[in-house]
């Protein structure tokens, strides 16, 4: 049977931009794969944010994100990407992090050269270690994959601590320790994007902040667009997270205004889905034979 790392590097690898939204829970992993997807991008954000109640400041730890990580494998069939933030710690505890996460259903994890506590990569005050301690962390990532297909993505966050050279140096050092995928965040414009696209050895992956409303941010693109470009993944971190915050946010609107305190309601199709639609979505088919087979029901 085919690995899960060595599905996501054919899809990584093939002539087509590899789309992946950001998933975080069951409703995001389930609805991307209901819809077609192959692979899905764990947001480490949207894991802080959801399962915490804290902003991406370094508050989630390996064992929040990997128990996160071994439910989403576990309910869906995407080839999930993790992101293991900065490895929490050296590179020997990046080791067993990479153990953990491979151990856990993945496909890929995503280590990150900021200093800890690292923060999202589009907040001020971010810093990044030396280049030479992430290439050891690299190095250590490679060496614990149990599985060579394993796929290990190196992100510097370089080009807003310094500049699109020094984003392009390190990921081709990090290449070099035997990363196999690049991941530049932070590109503020089209022409870093292919910059880096053309001076790295390895497939780059692009984040897209679709649902991100900020000043300072990656241009939007389209996949086909970044596909022209040189970009082998794009990943949407933001959009099902802001989305569901968005809906949340609009039918506590409708419920303080128009539910409490009233003596008549008029049902909101546009803020509900059916209860039919919540089962069917989240595997009630297959619970239900498993009923019928295991307790004649």
């Amino acid at each position: 049977m085919t690995s899960k790392g060595r599905q996501l590097k054919e899809l990584i690898n093939s002539p087509k931009i590899l789309v992946t939204p950001g998933v975080y829970d069951g409703y995001s992993a389930r609805l991307t794969q209901h819809l077609g997807f192959k692979s899905g991008s764990i947001t480490g954000a949207g894991t802080s944010e959801s399962r915490l109640g804290w902003a991406d400041r370094g508050v989630m730890g390996l064992d929040e994100n990997v128990n996160n990580a071994r439910r989403l494998a576990d309910c869906c069939d995407l080839l999930l990407r993790a992101d293991a933030d900065t490895g929490y710690g050296n590179a020997m505890s990046v080791y067993f992090a990479t153990r953990a996460f491979e151990k856990a259903g993945v496909a890929a994890v995503m280590f990150e050269d900021q200093v800890w506590p690292k923060r999202c990569g589009h907040m001020a005050g971010k810093g990044v270690i030396p280049a030479e301690e992430m290439v050891q962390k690299v190095k250590a990532a490679c060496d614990a994959r149990h599985d060579n297909d394993f796929v290990i993505i190196s992100r510097t966050d370089a080009a807003g601590t310094h500049n699109v050279d020094e984003a392009i140096r390190r990921l081709n050092m990090y290449a070099e320790a035997g990363a196999d995928c690049m991941y530049a965040d932070a590109l503020l414009s089209k022409e870093d994007i292919a910059k880096v696209a053309k001076s790295v050895p390895k497939p780059l992956i692009v984040n897209m902040g679709l649902g991100m409303r900020t000043r300072k941010t990656t241009p939007l693109m389209t996949p086909k667009e970044l596909q022209d470009l040189g970009v082998a993944v794009v990943s949407y971190p933001r959009l099902l997270t802001t989305a569901a915050l968005k809906g949340m946010m609009n039918a506590m609107k409708v419920f303080t205004e128009e539910v409490i305190g009233k003596e008549k309601l008029v049902a909101r199709d546009d803020l509900q889905v059916s209860f039919d639609e919540i089962n069917d979505l989240m595997g009630m088919k297959q619970l239900d034979d498993l009923e019928r087979r295991y307790a004649g029901g």
